[in-house]
């Protein structure tokens, strides 16, 4: 499927690292504009050092006021991705800290929220439709132990997908949901190699994790116009595992 982003513009957060830097550079190669944003400032200076075309926004998302005052500076987008994650790390449901529940909500959840409502109203406003993404995790759809404040993010953040593609749909814009198992970027290749890894890699049908790009390839084809009756979705890319979740 040949993908071409000319001429439109493309807002990315968490362009830095994983994902959201393969699908950085996937965007440049198919002609977008692209908007980068990430709250390490070193990263964001390696990306444009490495990608002179990418316009970087320095912002931690977590401050829902400063966020909001930098998007309000951006011209209006075509294509909205929201990839940046908080991830509060392991722990029994009993015993998360406050504090990680209210970065993991203010990142992945009000994050994603405040990035739309300031950029899918300037997309309303331009009146030419335009395509909203959000990187979500089949762990939105089915829990896993020791990751609560990450699962109630994503199965949130598929709610959020659904509201404003509801909301937002007269305005010719779609917003869907991208929902990966592990996926094979730095991180999740230190992951690989866990007992964990090992149980959710045997009950998956075609036995493996994603690469980045069996991610980033969704992405572009529900940014692009090849998707355009595609609005209000869960696009799962686990190779199967959902369907054999259950021993």
């Amino acid at each position: 499927m040949a993908f071409d982003f000319t001429g439109k513009k493309i807002f990315v957060t968490g362009a830095t690292r994983g994902i959201g830097r393969e699908l950085v550079d996937a965007l440049l190669k198919h002609g977008a504009e692209v908007y980068g944003l990430a709250s390490n400032k070193d990263l964001l200076d390696k990306l444009v050092t490495e990608c002179p075309d990418v316009k970087p926004v320095h912002v931690d998302l977590g401050d829902w006021d400063v966020t909001r005052t930098e998007l309000e500076k951006l011209p209006a987008m075509n294509g909205i991705v929201n990839n940046a994650v908080y991830h509060a790390g392991f722990y029994p449901s009993l015993d998360v800290a406050k504090t990680e529940l209210d970065k993991s909500f203010n990142v992945n959840i009000l994050g994603p929220i405040n990035a739309i409502q300031v950029l899918g109203k300037k997309m309303a406003d331009a009146g030419n439709g335009g395509a909203i993404v959000n990187v979500s995790s089949m762990l939105g759809i089915y829990p896993m132990r020791g990751v609560m404040a990450y699962n109630v993010c994503k199965a949130a953040l598929d709610m959020v997908t659904k509201q404003f593609a509801l909301e937002l749909g007269p305005h010719n814009i779609r917003v869907n949901s991208v929902n990966p198992t592990v996926v094979l970027t730095e991180r999740g290749k230190q992951f690989e190699n866990s007992a964990l890894s090992s149980s959710l890699k045997g009950r998956t049908p075609l036995g493996r994790f994603p690469e980045m790009s069996e991610v980033v390839n969704p992405i572009l084809y529900l940014l692009s116009d090849c998707s355009s009756m595609v609005t209000g979705t869960q696009h799962v890319v686990d190779g199967g595992l959902i369907s054999h979740i259950h021993v």
